[in-house]
């Protein structure tokens, strides 16, 4: 599985050890989301800023609709099939999605790609800063819950 893991708080009173470990991770502003395998580093890294973060198991389905949606080339240009085919030896971001979701890819080794996708805010916003997943809040893993979250962060154009 591949893990879709998303900046939740802000910059205010980090440890410097967490700061770094979010630099790391690219998570360098609220609402920017990173897709990473599902490896025993990052495990470690997650457990480490999960007071600032939020992840779970991203579907095939919703990782297509952040690449296409919000997912940028360096320049600002937008993935697109095209692109895609020609870069890559997938068909379409459908299938390419599937390989990045199964964990045979990595989304950031696709040429000319910005790791980081920039999200909005959530519509109805997040449940609560500063509490777990687990208790009601919106830090911490949420497994599958996490593509109900990505789907309120990406607006349709």
């Amino acid at each position: 599985m591949t893990y879709a893991v998303v900046r939740v708080r802000g910059r205010a009173n980090i440890k410097q050890d967490i700061k770094d470990t979010l630099a790391m991770l690219r998570l360098n502003r609220v609402n920017h989301c990173v897709i990473i395998p599902e490896i025993k580093t990052y495990k470690g890294m997650l457990q480490k800023v999960k007071d600032y973060v939020t992840w779970g198991e991203v579907k095939q389905e919703v990782l297509s609709t952040l690449i296409s949606s919000c997912g940028k080339l360096v320049g600002g240009e937008k993935i697109t099939d095209e692109y895609i085919k020609s870069n890559t030896q997938h068909s379409s971001i459908n299938a390419f999605a599937k390989t990045v979701s199964d964990n045979k890819e990595n989304y950031s080794n696709l040429k000319d790609v910005k790791p980081v996708i920039r999200l909005h805010p959530p519509i109805k916003g997040y449940e609560g800063i500063k509490r777990a997943y687990s208790v009601g809040g919106a830090l911490g893993y949420r497994g599958d819950a996490i593509n109900q979250l990505l789907q309120r962060m990406v607006l349709e154009e």
